[in-house]
């Protein structure tokens, strides 16, 4: 998405060279045969930990440092941690090259005369900045933060922040960018606005 949206705004002219169908399909690949291999190593590592203080989780998936919390194996602790460390090092990598891209895309866009071309143009890409921001703060806080800090409910929360909110969020805030989505939802709270406001106990249905 930092990609297209580099693309977009700093080379327009090279748009339908530089991200035609087999450089998305490129790219979408290697998302997602990182993503894989990185949740088959880490999986293989943390189930062949041998636990030594029961197997229950105050989590509602598999996170890893709460695995590592019941592990009694050194061996196996240092292994996960190495893997950890290799994808802190992809993710911090995928973070520079994103800053870099966004340096470059907000230089281009403070150049562009015209104040509703800046405010279209960067109405294009704080939707994506602001979910990346929520992602990788959250992610490094909850993996980073002092263990005098960690409760239950905090590592909970952080867990749905990072792991649940914005791939939910993702679809919502790309799609307010479709004009036909926008009036129709514009139409929806508009209409059940009015039907409270004529009609409290009324029902509110959805616009054909």
């Amino acid at each position: 998405m930092c990609y297209d949206r580099y693309v977009a705004i700093c080379k327009p002219l090279h748009y339908g060279t530089l991200l035609g169908s087999r450089a998305c399909a490129h790219m979408a690949a290697a998302a997602w045969a990182t993503g894989f291999l990185n949740a088959l190593l880490h999986t293989a590592s943390t189930f062949s930990l041998p636990l030594c203080q029961g197997n229950a989780l105050g989590q509602f998936f598999c996170e890893i440092p709460h695995i590592l919390k019941l592990s009694c194996s050194h061996s196996g602790y240092r292994r996960e941690i190495g893997l950890i460390g290799v994808s802190a090092c992809v993710i911090f990598g995928c973070f520079i090259f994103i800053v870099f891209s966004y340096v470059q895309i907000f230089r281009a866009v403070l150049r562009i005369p015209s104040q509703q071309g800046r405010h279209k143009a960067f109405s294009t890409c704080l939707p994506h900045l602001a979910v990346v921001s929520l992602f990788l703060s959250t992610l490094f806080f909850s993996y980073l933060k002092p263990p005098s800090i960690s409760s239950p409910s905090l590592d909970l929360a952080l867990s749905v922040l990072y792991s649940v909110v914005p791939p939910a969020l993702n679809p919502f805030i790309y799609s307010l960018r479709n004009q036909e989505l926008k009036d129709a939802l514009r139409k929806l709270i508009t209409g059940c606005f009015s039907e409270a406001i004529n009609s409290p106990s009324s029902a509110c249905y959805l616009p054909h």
